[in-house]
């Protein structure tokens, strides 16, 4: 269940990605030009839909137990259009591929995800 504590944190992760990306723009690093470059690159739609590039996103980001990536790519999957159901299928396949790490760290947290976007209206 999704508590004010859960909500503050994902607000934080998603003020500090704002503030690391302003930070490397505004320093013009050419490292994190190309890294956005590839990310533009690799997200932009041809034989995938944005939607499941994000729902495999989705999937890695729990299996990596990266809590800022499971922020972003679960508000992008559902931007693009992806249902809770779909965004839970992802972190199935996650679990199949990495067992109870992903259940206990990567699952619980996009669960929370799932119910702090729904009340922001995505």
């Amino acid at each position: 269940m999704l508590d004010k504590t859960d909500s503050d944190k994902i607000e934080k992760v998603l003020g500090d990605l704002k503030y690391v990306h302003k930070s490397f723009t505004s320093r013009d690093s050419k490292c994190y030009e190309h890294y956005m470059q590839l990310l533009n690159h690799a997200m932009a739609e041809r034989s995938l839909t944005r939607m499941t590039k994000e729902l495999i996103a989705v999937g890695i980001s729990a299996y990596a137990n990266c809590e800022p990536c499971m922020t972003v790519h679960v508000r992008e999957a559902l931007r693009a259009g992806a249902t809770d159901e779909q965004v839970e299928e992802a972190v199935d396949v996650a679990m199949e591929m990495g067992g109870g790490p992903v259940v206990a760290r990567g699952g619980a947290y996009i669960f929370k995800l799932l119910e702090y976007f729904r009340g922001k209206g995505r």
